[in-house]
């Protein structure tokens, strides 16, 4: 059986007969590498332009008092126009309930925080982890849920087109 002998990095270039210099100097004069030349300013970022997500406010819990604004022509939330649909915005979820009706609550099941979801058929809120239900007041409808959720008041702009969810 033939033994493999392996050398280092250093050996291998060594043994090319190039040296560190004459590397370094390839490098330097190469199209695609800059590193050893000043004379190309670093390219500037392009300027960062925040997305309109539609969402102004606070609807994190743990930041202080809901009070937030939603935009509904905005991508993200114009489904709450249609009946039935609901979205998730921080701790609170929004729901357009039966007969057209925005309504918004805590997100997180009492029982054991998973988020709760909007049935239009049964008009109430379910926590597909355990099964506790909740009515759209909040109140428990199902256990194993003992505590109701946290209700927020919504207010409905003149024209239809941004949603105010506050304490």
């Amino acid at each position: 059986m033939e033994q493999k002998e392996t050398i280092s990095r250093g050996q291998f270039i060594r043994d090319l007969g190039l040296s560190s210099a004459t590397l370094m100097a390839f490098y330097c004069m190469g199209t695609t590498l800059t590193s050893c030349t000043n004379s190309t300013p670093d390219p500037t970022p392009p300027p960062t332009n925040p997305v309109n997500t539609g969402l102004t406010g606070n609807a994190e819990l743990g930041k202080g008092a809901i009070n937030f604004t939603l935009d509904l022509t905005s991508e993200n939330f114009k489904k709450l126009k249609t009946e039935g649909q609901f979205v998730i915005v921080g701790d609170v979820i929004v729901a357009n309930a039966k007969g057209s009706k925005l309504i918004a609550l805590a997100k997180a099941c009492t029982h054991q925080g998973t988020a709760v979801e909007y049935r239009l058929g049964n008009d109430d809120f379910l926590c597909a982890n355990h099964g506790s239900v909740f009515n759209t007041n909040g109140s428990v409808k199902q256990a194993p849920a003992a505590t109701p959720l946290t209700v927020f008041k919504t207010e409905l702009s003149m024209n239809g087109n941004s949603l105010v969810v506050k304490v």
